[in-house]
């Protein structure tokens, strides 16, 4: 069999010398699975590939098509580092470096498509032991407003279903969307740092088993840093989650799933949200920092949610939250609706909710478990005293003040 580890700065696709990985790394990539498909024809025996990225620039600009399993492709560094301070700061004529670096693909997309990478293969079985790691996505610009996290492009798109998808060390930097998954079994999103996109890591349709696990995440106000929808058994764990994507972590529909031991920092209200009835998940032991935009270009902008929304807003039955650290930061004249009482936790709907032993600080007076009137059997224990618990009239539950 022909060696199956393909360098991407060595490859020469039949009747086009003159595209290289540095011109179209996407063209000299699917030339590579390609070649791949040419000799492993049969059942048999398709042991895959591994397609390496050296460090340096390549262009994209035509899509990349994954359709085999049993592909890795390996970088060797993700590259990342701030686009927004640098458009945002003025002359960098004296600074070191100005563009992300590693192993860095420029995405262009000049063939009208809008990913940099798409999974897909219909028929049976689905694609399987795919892995994406070490290297970096570079958007480049949000032309012509760099503040606005707009410009079409996505880094990572799999609309098949999957098994064991693996995508690990990437650097996604200035995508609209970073890292859209469609139809997770056993995916594993780990030790990626995705950030400056307008929305990070969304996992879509439905999922089960999945992990995204010590991440560096941060989207912006237009989006999501990390969203899940239809998904059972996720585990979302030891992510470093900055500022200022419109929520932190957003469960639509999900059961059976579990936050925990994440650091999460936010701007705005809806920090975590559960929509659509979200039952039997664990939010625990994360520690949640609310403050004020602090970047005076950004400071305008909001995620539309008051501070009567919740830092953690549920939606659902059966939910545990507990064990949390929140710190609320925000001057009082920034609190909106201004005279407001901050919400912390809002029991927004569903019966047999359980919020617990969660610890606030507060620079300012705040309600640290609010229950909607439509709430049923709410168990609050050790969440604050009898001034910090609201239930409005109809809801019916047990409370426990901290002593």
């Amino acid at each position: 069999m022909p060696s199956t580890i393909y360098d991407v700065t060595t490859w020469t696709i039949p009747g086009l010398p003159g595209t290289t990985a540095y011109t179209d790394i996407g063209a000299v990539v699917n030339s590579i699975i390609a070649d791949i498909k040419a000799n492993q024809p049969t059942q048999a025996s398709k042991p895959g590939a591994v397609v390496y990225i050296p460090p340096g620039d390549y262009s994209l600009k035509t899509r990349i098509v994954i359709d085999i399993s049993y592909l890795q492709v390996k970088g060797s560094g993700h590259g990342f580092t701030s686009s927004s301070i640098r458009y945002n700061a003025g002359s960098t004529a004296s600074w070191f470096e100005v563009w992300p670096g590693g192993s860095r693909i420029k995405v262009e997309n000049t063939d009208g498509n809008s990913e940099a990478i798409l999974i897909n293969r219909g028929g049976s079985p689905r694609l399987s032991s795919i892995e994406l790691i070490d290297f970096c996505l570079d958007g480049l610009s949000f032309s012509p407003n760099q503040n606005s996290y707009l410009n079409g492009k996505i880094g990572i798109r799999s609309t098949s279903d999957t098994d064991s998808l693996r995508i690990a060390g990437m650097g996604m930097v200035y995508l609209q969307r970073g890292l859209v998954i469609t139809g997770a079994d056993a995916l594993s999103v780990t030790g990626n740092f995705i950030a400056e996109c307008g929305s990070c890591i969304e996992l879509i349709g439905s999922g089960q088993a999945c992990l995204v696990n010590d991440n560096l995440v941060g989207a912006g106000f237009v989006g999501f840093s990390i969203y899940a929808e239809n998904h059972f058994g996720l585990l979302i764990s030891g992510n470093n989650i900055f500022p200022r994507g419109k929520s932190s972590v957003h469960l639509k529909a999900c059961s059976n799933s579990s936050i925990t031991a994440n650091r999460l920092h936010a701007f705005y209200s809806g920090m975590i949200q559960f929509e659509s009835g979200c039952t039997n998940n664990l939010v625990a032991s994360n520690h949640f920092l609310r403050q004020r935009e602090s970047f005076p270009p950004f400071q305008a902008n909001n995620n539309g949610l008051d501070d009567l929304f919740g830092l953690v807003h549920i939606n659902g039955s059966g939910n545990t939250v507990a064990s949390n650290h929140f710190s609320f930061d925000v001057a009082a004249a920034y609190v909106q609706p201004l005279g407001a009482t901050p919400t912390i936790v809002l029991v927004k709907s569903g019966a047999n909710n359980f919020v617990a032993t969660n610890h606030t600080i507060a620079n300012i007076s705040v309600k640290t478990v609010v229950l909607d009137g439509s709430t049923v059997n709410t168990k609050v224990l050790d969440c604050g005293s009898p001034g910090e618990f609201q239930a409005l009239a109809g809801s019916s539950y047990g409370f426990r003040a901290t002593p």
